[in-house]
C-alpha cells in the first residue's frame, strides 16, 4: 500500500511540474544525454564512405567498359553517366554511411541502368544488423526491447528498426528455414548422430522437443542434416525424420548412427536403416550407472567407467569392463546389469578406425549449439516471473 501512494505522489510531482502523462508500453527509464562523439568512429565512417564510394566507380567503371563499342549514329557512346541518385543513409555495424549511387542512360535504343552488387537498391541496412537481430533474439532480447538494444549497439540511428521490421525479419526467416528443411542432402554421409533438444516449455501435449541429426561426410566434414520440431522423442517423430532425410538424398545407409538412451530413435533407425550399426553413448549410461551406486563408491566406479570409454583398444574395453563387473556385481547387481545391458552398443565405436573417436563420441555439437535457445526461454521465464512479482507488489 505504501508502494502505490509513493508512486501516487510521484506521479503528481511530475505532473505539477508541467508533464503531460501519456501511455507507453516501454518499461525501459530513459536517461536524456548528450550524443557522445567518437572520433574513431567518425574516422571509420568517413573511410567507409570513401571506400564505398571508390567501389561503386569501379564496378560503374566495368559497366561502362561493356558499352564501350555502342555507338550512336553520330558515333558517340550509346551509354553515359547521368548523374546521382539521391543520397541515402544506410545502417551498419558502426552507425549511418552516406552513399551515392550513379546514374546512366542511354541516348537512343533500349534504355540501360546501372545496379550495384554492393549497394542494392532500396537497402538500408547491412546484413551484419540483420544477423544481429536473431542472435539478439536467442539471447533473450524480445521483439519490443530490440529496437534499444540495436541503438545501445549501433546508436541512435536504430529508430528505424521496430517491432513491426524485427517481425518481418523473422517471418523470413521462418520462410529460410522451411526451405532449408527441404534441401538436398546428397552426399556419402558415414556416420550420423541424433538427438533431441527440450526446450523446457511445455505444448498442449507435453514437452516441446527438437529432434536434431547432425552427419559426418567421408571427408570428415560436420554438417547439421535435419531439426524437427515435436513435443517427444517416439518412434514414430523420429521415423518421420529418417524417412524425410532418406527422401532427400540419404538413401546409403550410414556407418553408424550414434546418440543417447532414447529407445524411440533405435526403434526407428531399426526400421530406416537397419544395416546401420548402433553406438550409444556413455555420458547418460555412467550416469544412471552411477545414480545405482552410493556416493562412498562412485569416484572408484567412475575411474573404472572413464577406462572403458578411453581404452587403447576393444581388448582393453572389454578388459576394463569385466574389471569392473567384477568388481561391484557383487554387491551393487543393479549398477552392473544397467551397465551390461548395452555393452555391445556402447563399445561399437571401438570397431571403427581411432581418428573417428572424438568427433562422433561427443554431443557437444548439437548440445552447444541449442545453447541459446535455452538462454531465450530461460530469460523469458525470469521476466514472466518479474510481472508476476511486479503484479503483487502493485496489489500489496
Amino acid at each position: 500500500m505504501r508502494r502505490t501512494l509513493l508512486k501516487l505522489v510521484l506521479r503528481r510531482t511530475e505532473m505539477s511540474k508541467g508533464d503531460t502523462p501519456h501511455m507507453s508500453k516501454d518499461t525501459v527509464i530513459r536517461i536524456d544525454t548528450p550524443e557522445a562523439i567518437d572520433p574513431l568512429t567518425e574516422l571509420l565512417r568517413s573511410g567507409a564512405r570513401k571506400l564505398i564510394a571508390e567501389a561503386i566507380e569501379a564496378e560503374l567503371s566495368e559497366m561502362l567498359q561493356g558499352y564501350e563499342d555502342h555507338k550512336t549514329v553520330e558515333g558517340r557512346r550509346r551509354v553515359v553517366r547521368n548523374g546521382y541518385q539521391p543520397e541515402r543513409q544506410i545502417l551498419t555495424g558502426i552507425g549511418e554511411v552516406a552513399v551515392k549511387t550513379p546514374r546512366v542512360r542511354s541516348r537512343e535504343g533500349e534504355p540501360v541502368s546501372f545496379q550495384s552488387s554492393l549497394v542494392p537498391p532500396y537497402i538500408r541496412k547491412s546484413a551484419t544488423v540483420e544477423v544481429a537481430i536473431p542472435w539478439l533474439y536467442l539471447k533473450g532480447i524480445s521483439t519490443g526491447q530490440m529496437q534499444s538494444a540495436l541503438e545501445a549497439l549501433v546508436g541512435p540511428q536504430a529508430k528505424g528498426l521496430s517491432a513491426d521490421v524485427v517481425g518481418r525479419l523473422k517471418r523470413q526467416r521462418e520462410s529460410e528455414y522451411k526451405d532449408w528443411c527441404q534441401r538436398c542432402v546428397d552426399d556419402e554421409w558415414v556416420y550420423i548422430r541424433a538427438e533431441g533438444i527440450y526446450s523446457g516449455l511445455r505444448g498442449d501435449d507435453g514437452r516441446l522437443c527438437a529432434r536434431v541429426i547432425i552427419g559426418v561426410n567421408s571427408r570428415g566434414q560436420k554438417h547439421c542434416l535435419a531439426i524437427e520440431d515435436g513435443v517427444r522423442e517416439s518412434k514414430q517423430s523420429w521415423r518421420e525424420v529418417l524417412l524425410s532425410l532418406k527422401q532427400r538424398g540419404l538413401r546409403p545407409p550410414p556407418k553408424r548412427a550414434m546418440g543417447e538412451g532414447a529407445p524411440g530413435v533405435w526403434s526407428a533407425r531399426g526400421e530406416v536403416y537397419p544395416q546401420t550399426r548402433v553406438q550409444r553413448g556413455g555420458m547418460h549410461k555412467s550416469g544412471n550407472v552411477l545414480n545405482s551406486l552410493p556416493k562412498s563408491v562412485q569416484e572408484k566406479a567412475r575411474q573404472g567407467l572413464h577406462d572403458i570409454w578411453m581404452a587403447e583398444g576393444r581388448v582393453e574395453a572389454e578388459v576394463a569392463f569385466e574389471a569392473l563387473i567384477e568388481r561391484f556385481g557383487a554387491r551393487y547387481p543393479r549398477a552392473t546389469d544397467c551397465l551390461e545391458k548395452d555393452r555391445d552398443d556402447m563399445l561399437t565405436f571401438y570397431d571403427f578406425p581411432a581418428e573417428h573417436g572424438t568427433p562422433v563420441r561427443t554431443t557437444k555439437v548439437i548440445k552447444s549449439s541449442f545453447a541459446t535457445d535455452q538462454t531465450q526461454i530461460k530469460t523469458g521465464e525470469r521476466r514472466r516471473d518479474s510481472h508476476h512479482n511486479a503484479d503483487d507488489d502493485l496489489q500489496d
